[in-house]
């Protein structure tokens, strides 16, 4: 099981384990606050908008040239935002923290 934590906008921390699927998908089974998942995960929405600690970056990696695109629409993007649909829930990502967007 892979350990994943978010910290929603109200400071509320949710620890959840998974085995497969993407992180957003995780998040919505287990009603995240702040991950809504609308596109369903194809990245055309940017409602499942995190932001990676720094020290978890290379766990996640970087957003890939469309991630980054739908982010650009968003003021609350940054240099360690990503959209959760888009990180696959893998060994590479046990004990990453994602702090959900406002």
């Amino acid at each position: 099981m892979v350990k994943i934590t978010f910290i929603t906008s109200d400071e509320e921390k949710i620890v959840l384990e998974g085995t497969t699927g993407s992180v957003m998908e995780l998040a919505v089974e287990h009603n995240v606050k702040g991950i809504d998942g609308n596109c369903g995960g194809v990245c055309s929405c940017a409602t499942c908008h995190v932001h990676v600690r720094p020290e978890d970056m290379l766990k996640t990696g970087a957003a890939s040239e469309i991630e980054t695109d739908m982010l650009e629409l968003d003021d609350n993007a940054d240099e360690y935002s990503r959209l959760c649909c888009q990180i696959e829930i893998s060994d590479s990502i046990d004990g990453v923290v994602l702090k959900v967007a406002k």
